[in-house]
C-alpha cells in the first residue's frame, strides 16, 4: 500500500525572467513586467509529497523531520531572501521560471531521498499561479 505524505515550505525570492540572448525589447515581449532589470520577488510556497511504502516498523513513509531538514538544507537555506539569478548557482545559465524553479528543487529533493520514494513538487509563485512537477 502506498500513502503520500506532504510537507509544505516557504521562501522569499527574486528573480528576473530574460534570456541573455535577446535584446531587451524582445525579452520584454516574452516576458513584459517580470523582465524588469532591477528585478521582483515573490514570497513561494512550496509543498514536496513523498509516495511510497509504510516501513512496517516505523509506520512511516518518510520520517517528517528528515523530509523537513532536507527541505530546509536543498531549498530554504539555498533560495531564501535570495536573487536567484545572481545566488544561486543552478540559474546561471538556467531562466528561473516557476517550472525551471520546480525542476531544480525536485532535482535537488530526490537525490537525497530513498531511491523507492516517488517524489512530486507543487511550487506556488502567487497563490493562483502555481507549477507540479514530477520528475518525469
Amino acid at each position: 500500500m502506498k500513502v503520500t505524505v506532504h510537507r509544505k515550505a516557504h521562501f522569499n525570492a527574486a528573480h528576473r525572467l530574460y534570456r541573455k540572448d535577446w535584446s531587451f525589447e524582445k525579452n520584454d515581449e516574452i516576458f513584459g513586467k517580470c523582465n524588469n532589470p532591477q528585478f521582483h520577488g515573490h514570497n513561494y510556497e512550496l509543498i514536496a509529497s513523498v509516495t511510497g511504502e509504510i516501513d512496517p516498523e516505523t509506520g512511516y513513509v518518510i520520517d517528517i523531520k528528515t523530509l523537513k531538514d532536507i527541505i530546509k538544507s536543498e531549498v530554504e537555506d539555498a533560495f531564501d531572501h535570495k536573487n536567484l539569478n545572481e545566488q544561486v548557482p543552478e540559474f546561471e545559465s538556467l531562466n528561473p521560471t516557476a517550472e525551471n524553479i520546480a525542476v531544480v528543487i525536485w532535482n535537488k529533493l530526490k537525490s537525497k531521498l530513498d531511491h523507492n520514494h516517488d517524489l512530486e513538487v507543487t511550487l506556488y509563485e502567487t497563490p493562483r499561479n502555481f507549477v507540479t512537477y514530477k520528475g518525469k
